[in-house]
């Protein structure tokens, strides 16, 4: 029996997307049959985005433990939280957890250096393109991280905020990710993450200048092999 997969959900968009990914993941790997349980909690995403905002990481890590006691009493074995910023509390969910947790960053980080990237680029929100969400965990792995200008940045961001965490998707918002990933690659990367939940709305099967590091489906991928046992 496959063990029961536990999503803390933030993002209402990006979490759907990554329940999606978990079935499609099962379905590549198993067929049609013997496929994991998966169970969903939230806590309200605005009570996430206002403690991220001040650093509140002890809040943010509140947040996600009190959805973690509610998956493990659902019978979730393990969980995983589908949100790059919300990364940075995991630590302290984790601390007296009934169930462990399993790491995005670490996830996509292990990928990018298992295919041997140097220097990587990065597509996110501001908070997670500037802060240590990334950084830290590939500097330790020996791959550089590269950000996109100040004028991309803020860009992505008010396309993630205002567009796609509530379900919009615009073509020329898709042409905008594309001239940055194609910047990035004039930059010198040889790859690029998609650190936003949401990357599946926007970039879904879309050629890139760029190999791609969905944090998304990699995280679903992950959680599905754990759930299997291979």
């Amino acid at each position: 029996m496959p063990k029961h997969i536990g999503i803390a959900a933030v993002s209402p968009e990006g979490s759907a997307l990554c329940y999606r990914e978990i079935f499609r993941a099962a379905s590549r790997l198993v067929g049609d049959a013997g496929h994991p349980r998966v169970t969903l909690h939230n806590e309200p995403f605005e009570l996430y985005l206002e403690a991220a905002l001040k650093s509140d990481w002890h809040t943010v890590g509140a947040l996600l433990r009190r959805s973690a006691d509610v998956l493990a009493a659902s019978g979730a074995e393990f969980c995983i939280t589908p949100d790059n910023l919300m990364q940075n509390a995991v630590h302290l969910a984790e601390v007296g957890s009934k169930i462990p947790w399993l790491s995005m960053t670490d996830i996509v980080s292990e990928a990018v250096v298992r295919d041997g990237r140097k220097a990587v680029g990065l597509i996110a929100t501001r908070l997670v393109t500037l802060g240590s969400t990334y950084q830290t965990h590939l500097g330790v792995r020996g791959c550089h991280l590269l950000v996109p200008d100040e004028p991309d940045v803020a860009s992505i961001d008010s396309i993630i905020f205002g567009e796609l965490v509530h379900g919009v998707v615009r073509p020329e918002s898709r042409d905008r990710l594309q001239l940055v990933i194609n910047n990035l690659a004039q930059r010198g990367c040889d790859g690029v993450i998609l650190g936003y939940t949401e990357a599946g709305l926007l970039l879904a099967n879309e050629p890139s200048a760029l190999p791609v590091y969905d944090s998304t489906s990699l995280l679903a991928h992950a959680a599905v092999k754990m759930a299997l046992g291979l």
